[in-house]
């Protein structure tokens, strides 16, 4: 079992059509966020079905898979790091954490950090110090920042709503539209949980969150209330 077994069955059932389009909606052109990125056209069904037939991957071969320049393939190391995670023990677990964010670098597109950030960094992050978390919202790389928001996730699920409400006020100034996008989704999230503390953080910040932060925040609100904020009336 290697990463090559893993490589041929995604080229296998790669799409070429799908490839291209995959090149076009990931944005890899000059200058864009995923610029260089390279798809087999692989269905996520594929993807994650790979994940769990080679989930038993020796971690030198995941790390292959990782480093890998085919987005596909570093899909596939990052969801056998989800699978591993919740069954591994208090030093492996530590491991794995250690692992992913010194990895960061290769998780390097907005589904790459969604599929995983919360289920590698907000679990093990969720009973101790939260503080990497802000570490890595200071950071120049757009992917450790979303990352840093995305994890919160976690802890959402959980109706622990402080430190994504924490960080998504460090995020405000953000230039990037993905942190713009993940932060509001967040603020969402709480939003369906506990629509009070999610109103209190716009009560606070709302005429400030740049615009499509505050649309994918306020996405779920009665209409006229939407609206109200989008106008500033609040």
């Amino acid at each position: 079992m290697t990463a090559n077994d893993v490589r041929v069955k995604l080229r296998r059932l790669g799409s070429p059509e799908r490839a291209e389009a995959s090149k076009r909606y990931f944005k890899t052109g000059p200058g864009q966020y995923g610029e260089g990125d390279i798809f087999y056209g692989n269905r996520a069904a594929e993807v994650r079905g790979l994940a769990k037939a080679y989930q038993a991957l020796a971690e030198d071969e995941i790390l292959k898979l990782l480093r890998s320049p085919f987005h596909e393939e570093r899909a596939v190391a990052l969801l056998i790091l989800v699978r591993r995670y919740p069954k591994a023990d208090t030093a492996e677990r530590k491991h794995i954490y250690d692992l992913y964010l010194s990895h960061a670098e290769f998780i390097n597109n907005w589904d790459l950090v969604d599929v995983s950030a919360p289920h590698v960094v907000g679990a093990h992050l969720f009973d101790k110090s939260r503080r990497p978390l802000y570490t890595l919202a200071r950071s120049r790389s757009l992917w450790e920042r979303r990352i840093s928001i995305v994890a919160t996730a976690y802890f959402i699920g959980r109706h622990d709503f402080g430190d994504t409400l924490g960080i998504a006020e460090r995020l405000l100034a953000d230039k990037e539209d993905l942190i713009h996008k993940a932060t509001g989704w967040m603020l969402r999230e709480v939003g369906k949980r506990d629509g009070d503390a999610e109103r209190l953080f716009l009560a606070a910040h709302y005429p400030r969150m740049p615009r499509t932060m505050l649309r994918y925040a306020i996405e779920r609100f009665p209409e006229a209330e939407r609206q109200a904020y989008l106008k500033g009336l609040i």
